[in-house]
């Protein structure tokens, strides 16, 4: 990796730890005392670092580490060098990515400013706000009345939390993110620019003008959901907008009120989700994708990047395309068109 400027890594890290953190078997004659101080690439790593490989397209690399250690799967631990500890394991990415919170804990959520907990003197709490213990606030962030904080929850610079508000804890609530009209649980992290609780776009329409309706719910955020920057989620109209535990979203993503959103879904970059519609758990939308309102997307699918789903999907499904159809069935229309291109132009598929 590049160098962490930004990040100080905890200290070395021994083979025995390693085995211990990732639930890996070390193999025969292994030296569990050997240390550890970075990561790297595999093309970057020397003797001190620990690499991984999960896409085949670096299997190369792998023969010619220099890593003292390498967490592979099962197919590529012949390929792993004599001078390089193999770490096997089902999963490499997994266990790096545990080895990597290990050494960078900094970097698992938005930190302070100031890196210090406490609440500065710059920043504007209302007398009527309640935080508990250990929560920091940076300079010009804002916590209007009857807002809630647990502890270890950090607010960034600018970022404005509004009145009757409630924040679990050991949350981290980005620079310039605006949170109204929410409930968030604990472990929710918020990074910068987020907009969470505004308006729904909500309109009576009419040839004489568009009356506005009122958006009287929450949004609800449960535990360990972590929403990218810039990404806004509405507050309900009728009911609230909720977002179920472990959810990730990415950045500028648009979610509408009513919305409801189940347990450890994934919403890659630019998706937008149109009012009422409901997502149950392991949904992944991929980047770009557009979803009308009053649908059901069931448990486990997944929607291929800049698809637009405007029919209920069931459960376990694997979508794409626009509409957005069963993948076999749109791959089949692909080929078809291609083929019939192709026959337009006076070339049929087999001249090619």
């Amino acid at each position: 990796m590049s160098d962490p400027f930004f990040f100080s890594p905890s200290g070395p890290i021994t083979l025995a730890e390693i085995a211990a953190l990732t639930g890996i078997a070390l193999e025969a004659g292994a030296d569990s005392a050997r240390r550890f101080t970075g990561l790297q690439p595999l093309d970057r790593a020397g003797p001190a670092d620990i690499a991984f490989l999960d896409n085949p397209k670096y299997a190369e690399q792998l023969d010619a580490t220099l890593a003292g250690a390498c967490f592979v799967a099962p197919k590529f631990r012949a390929r792993v060098p004599a001078g390089t500890a193999a770490l096997v394991t089902p999963h490499p990415y997994h266990a790096y990515a545990a080895i990597a919170a290990r050494f960078y804990p900094d970097a698992m959520r938005p930190q302070s400013v100031h890196q210090k907990s406490g609440i500065s003197p710059a920043a504007h709490v209302h007398p009527e706000a309640r935080l508990e213990q250990n929560v920091t606030v940076d300079p010009g962030a804002v916590i209007g009345a009857g807002a809630e904080i647990g502890s270890g929850t950090i607010i960034a610079a600018h970022a404005v939390i509004g009145p009757g508000v409630r924040i679990g804890r050991d949350c981290s609530i980005g620079p310039n993110a605006s949170i109204i009209h929410a409930l968030l649980g604990n472990g929710v992290i918020i990074h910068g620019g987020v907009r969470i609780g505004q308006d729904g776009f909500g309109y009576a329409m009419g040839p004489k003008g568009h009356m506005k309706v009122p958006q009287t719910g929450r949004v609800i955020i449960q535990d360990k959901v972590e929403v990218g920057a810039n990404s806004t989620i509405d507050r309900g109209a009728s009911r609230d907008t909720v977002i179920g535990e472990g959810t990730k979203i990415d950045n500028l993503v648009q979610i509408a009120h009513n919305v409801v959103i189940g347990r450890h879904c994934v919403i890659v970059a630019q998706v937008g989700i149109s009012g009422s519609t409901t997502l149950e758990d392991f949904v992944v939308l991929g980047g770009q994708v557009g979803v009308v309102g009053h649908l059901r997307i069931g448990a486990g699918s997944q929607i291929a990047g800049s698809s637009n789903v405007a029919d209920d999907v069931p459960p376990g499904s694997r979508w794409g395309g626009t509409p957005a159809k069963p993948v076999r069935q749109w791959f089949r229309e692909l080929t078809t068109i291609a083929a019939l291109a192709k026959k337009k132009d006076g070339v049929t598929p087999t001249d090619t």
